[in-house]
C-alpha cells in the first residue's frame, strides 16, 4: 500500500475502504499469508479438463450417458490404471458401476454376485479411479466434491497410500469398516458420483437443448444441479426463451415443432401448457383438410391410434397457418427487421391455388385456408386470437418453464470468451468479402460483438423489463433470432416453413446459408473475428455447433487450420443421416484440445444391463508442448488478482492503516 499513498486522497479512501470489507474475510497478517500461499500454490496446478457440447436437441437419454462417462474420459482412466491386469468384461463393469451406481448395484445383487471379497475388490478399484481423476484439483476441492456422509472416509482413502506398510493396516481396516457396517452400497454410489464430478472441471453447452427429441426438460433439469458450466444460446433455446416470455410468434413455432416431432407430451406433461384451446380450433376449422404434410413423424407414435395421430396433424396445420399470419403482423411492425420478403399470405392466389415468389409463380399442394380472409390474410379470425391468448398466457404461467428458462438467462448468453477460447451457437454475420454484416436498429447499426451484446440486451429485456414496451421489443428480437438473416444464432438467408409445407417443388425449400460457413475457411477472416473480440490469434478458437457436420460425406469439424471447430455432430436422431455419428464432445485440458465422436447410443437400459457403452472415437486437435496451468487461464486471472489484493491488505496491515488481529 505505500507506494500508493502519493495517489489523490479519493483514490485512497476507496482502497482503504476495500480493503477494511477484506480485512474481515482474514481478519489479520496470519490468515491473510496463508491465502496468499494457497492461491499461489493452486496457480501451479495443471488446467482443469473442460467439455464443450453443442445441439442436445432434447435427446435426454444420450445426452445424460455421455455426461455421466464424461464423453469416455473414465473409461480411458479405468484403460490407464488397469491396463492388461483387468480382463475387458471387468472394465466394463467397473465402467457401467460408475456411470449408473445405483442401478448396476441393483443388477449385480440380482445376479448373486454380491459378497464381502466382491465388495473389497470393488471398492479399491473404485478407489484407484477415484485418485486418478483427483490429482489435478487441491484437496479442498476434492472435499468440496465429496458428499458429507464420507467425506472424511474418502479423502482418508484416497489421499494415503495404501502399500506402504505403516498404513496398510489402517487402509484395509477402514475398507473392512464399510464392508461390516453394511455402508459399502452406499459407499460405491458416493465414490462413483465423486468420479463423475472431478472428470470434468467445466462444461460448456454451446446451445440448442430444445426441439426434436422428447427430454429437453430433463436435460435442463441435470444441467441445474451440474457443478460447474455456462450456456450459449441457440436458436431453438431462444424460441423457447421467447415463447416463455410471451412472443406468440414464438409460441406458435414452439407448438407447430412439437406437433412435427410428435412431442406435445413435452408441452403438456412436462410444463403444463395446455392445448386444448388449439385442438378446439382445429377441430372446428380443419376436420376436412388435408393431412399429409402435417402428420407428425417420430415420437412414440406406434402407441397412438390413428384418430390420436390425425388430430396432431390437424392441430400442426392449424397452427402453422397462425404462425404465418402471427409472423407476417410482427414483420410489418418491424421494418429494421428487412424480412418483407417473408410476408407470403399475400402473394397466394386462392382462386388459382398458386403462390408468388420472387418472380416466380408455383402451384400449391393444399389451398384449404379455412382461417385466411384474402383481403386481409394476416388478421386473426375471432377464434385464432381467443385460441392463442389462452395457449400464451399458459406459457407465461408455467412455473416449471419460468425456472428453466431463468436458469438458460442466469448462465447463459448470445456468446462468451472462455480461456482465450471464442464460444457461441451459430455464426458471426459476414458479408460476403468477410466484413462484418451490421444490423440497423433503431437508427443505429451493430456488428461483431456489438450485434451479440445488443442483442442479448434486448432479449433480456423481454423477461426482466417492467416497462411493456422494452418487453415487446424484446419478445420481437427474440424471433428475429430464431429467423432473421443477421441473426448470429440462424445464420441463413431465410427460413423455408411456408414452402415445404405448401409448396411441392424442392427447389423453394432451400435455407442458403450466409458467408460466414464459407469464410470461416479463411484464417484472414478469422483473425479479424478475434481481434474484434479481443482474443490472441496465435492461442484463440472459435467453438460453435448448429450445422451438423456432415462426417458421412467426408467433412471435417476442423477449419482454418484448427482455428474453427464444429461441434454439432448429430446428437439429435434426425440429423445422424447426414453426419454418420451421434454428436461430438470437444474435449480440453492440460494436454491439449481433442475431439471424441460418439456412436448412435441405443438405450440406458441396455447400457446398465448389457454393458454398452456409448464408443467414442477421439482425434487430436491441438496437442500442448507445455502443460498449461491455473496460472494460465481465466480462473488463473482472478486468483491472481485476489493475490495482489491480499498482498496490498498485508501491506495496509504491516503500515498501520488498517488494524489486524495480532500475530506472534
Amino acid at each position: 500500500m505505500s507506494e500508493n499513498l502519493n495517489l489523490p486522497y479519493s483514490q485512497i479512501t476507496r482502497d482503504i475502504d476495500y480493503l477494511a470489507l477484506l480485512s474481515k474475510q482474514f481478519p489479520g497478517i496470519a490468515s491473510a499469508s496463508t491465502e496468499v500461499i494457497n492461491l499461489s500454490a493452486i496457480l501451479n496446478l495443471p488446467k482443469g479438463t473442460e467439455h464443450f457440447i453443442s445441439d442436445i436437441h432434447g435427446e435426454w437419454e444420450s445426452f445424460n450417458h455421455v455426461i455421466r462417462n464424461a464423453s469416455g474420459v473414465i473409461r480411458n482412466k479405468i484403460d490407464i490404471i488397469f491396463g492388461n491386469t483387468l480382463m475387458e468384461s471387468e472394465k466394463k463393469t467397473l465402467a457401467t458401476l460408475i456411470y449408473y451406481p445405483d442401478q448396476k448395484l441393483e443388477d449385480i445383487e440380482k445376479d448373486g454376485r454380491m459378497s464381502e471379497e466382491w465388495y473389497r475388490i470393488t471398492l479399491f478399484r473404485l478407489l484407484q479411479v477415484c485418485k486418478l481423476v483427483s490429482t489435478k484439483y487441491t484437496r479442498s476441492k476434492v472435499r468440496k466434491a465429496m458428499p458429507k456422509d464420507f467425506a472424511y472416509i474418502l479423502e482418508e482413502l484416497i489421499h494415503e497410500n495404501e502399500t506402504m506398510l505403516n498404513k496398510a493396516e489402517y487402509y484395509n481396516r477402514i475398507i473392512d469398516s464399510i464392508i461390516e457396517l453394511d455402508r459399502a452400497k452406499a459407499f460405491i454410489v458416493a465414490i462413483s458420483e465423486v468420479i463423475q464430478r472431478l472428470a470434468v472441471d467445466r462444461l460448456h453447452i454451446l446451445g440448442d437443448i430444445f426441439d426434436r427429441g422428447d427430454g429437453a426438460d430433463l436435460v435442463i433439469d441435470s444441467l441445474m444441479k451440474y457443478h460447474s458450466l455456462d450456456f450459449t444460446w441457440g436458436n431453438h433455446d431462444i424460441l423457447w426463451m421467447g415463447a416463455a416470455a410471451g412472443s406468440r410468434s414464438c409460441i406458435a413455432n414452439v407448438v407447430r415443432i412439437q406437433a412435427r416431432y410428435d412431442n406435445l407430451d413435452v408441452l403438456e406433461d412436462s410444463y403444463g401448457i395446455n392445448l386444448m384451446p388449439l385442438i378446439q380450433l382445429a377441430m372446428d376449422y380443419y376436420s376436412d383438410t388435408k393431412l399429409d404434410k402435417f402428420m407428425p413423424r417420430g415420437g412414440n407414435l406406434g402407441e397412438k391410434s390413428q384418430k390420436e395421430i390425425e388430430m396432431i396433424a390437424r392441430m400442426h396445420k392449424a397452427v402453422a397457418v397462425l404462425q404465418f399470419k402471427l409472423e407476417g403482423q410482427l414483420i410489418m411492425e418491424n421494418p429494421d427487421f428487412h424480412m418483407e420478403e417473408r410476408l407470403l399470405l399475400d402473394k397466394i392466389d386462392y382462386e388459382q391455388g398458386t403462390i408468388r415468389l420472387g418472380d416466380e409463380v408455383y402451384p400449391l399442394n393444399d389451398t384449404h385456408f379455412p382461417t385466411i380472409d384474402p383481403n386481409e390474410p394476416y388478421r386473426l379470425t375471432e377464434e385464432e386470437e381467443w385460441a392463442i391468448s389462452r395457449v400464451t398466457q399458459s406459457f407465461k404461467n408455467s412455473n416449471r418453464l419460468d425456472e428453466h428458462i431463468r436458469f438458460l438467462f442466469s448462465k447463459g448468453s448470445m456468446y462468451m470468451t472462455f480461456n482465450g477460447n471464442l464460444l457461441f451457437h451459430g455464426c458471426i454475420p459476414l458479408k460476403p468479402d468477410g466484413s462484418f454484416m451490421g444490423l440497423t436498429f433503431e437508427g443505429k447499426t451493430y456488428e461483431g460483438r456489438a450485434a451479440f451484446r445488443k442483442f442479448e440486451q434486448i432479449a433480456r429485456m423481454a423477461y426482466f423489463s417492467r416497462n411493456e414496451v422494452e418487453r415487446k421489443k424484446g419478445r420481437d428480437i427474440m424471433w428475429y433470432l430464431w429467423c432473421g438473416e443477421k441473426s448470429p444464432l440462424f445464420g441463413k438467408k431465410r427460413m423455408t416453413t411456408f414452402e415445404r409445407y405448401f409448396v411441392d417443388d424442392k427447389t423453394t425449400h432451400t435455407e442458403e446459408k450466409t458467408p460466414y460457413f464459407d469464410l470461416r475457411e479463411r484464417e484472414d477472416v478469422i483473425r479479424n473475428i478475434f481481434v474484434d473480440f479481443g482474443l490472441n490469434y496465435e492461442s484463440a478458437h472459435i467453438i460453435n455447433g448448429h450445422v451438423p457436420v456432415k462426417v458421412r460425406k467426408g467433412e471435417s469439424p476442423i477449419k482454418a487450420n484448427g482455428k474453427v471447430i464444429v461441434i454439432d455432430g448429430g446428437f439429435a436422431k434426425a440429423y445422424q443421416k447426414e453426419t454418420g455419428i451421434a454428436g461430438y464432445t470437444l474435449i480440453y485440458n492440460s494436454h491439449g484440445m481433442h475431439l471424441a465422436s460418439h456412436e448412435p447410443f441405443e438405450n440406458t437400459e441396455k447400457a446398465i444391463m448389457d454393458e454398452k457403452d456409448i464408443l467414442s472415437t477421439s482425434t487430436i486437435v491441438e496437442h500442448t508442448h507445455s502443460r498449461p496451468l491455473i496460472a494460465d487461464t481465466d480462473i488463473g486471472a482472478e486468483l491472481k488478482t485476489q493475490i495482489s489484493d491480499l498482498k496490498q491488505l498485508l501491506d495496509a496491515y504491516q503500515s498501520g492503516l488498517i488494524k489486524g488481529v495480532a500475530t506472534k
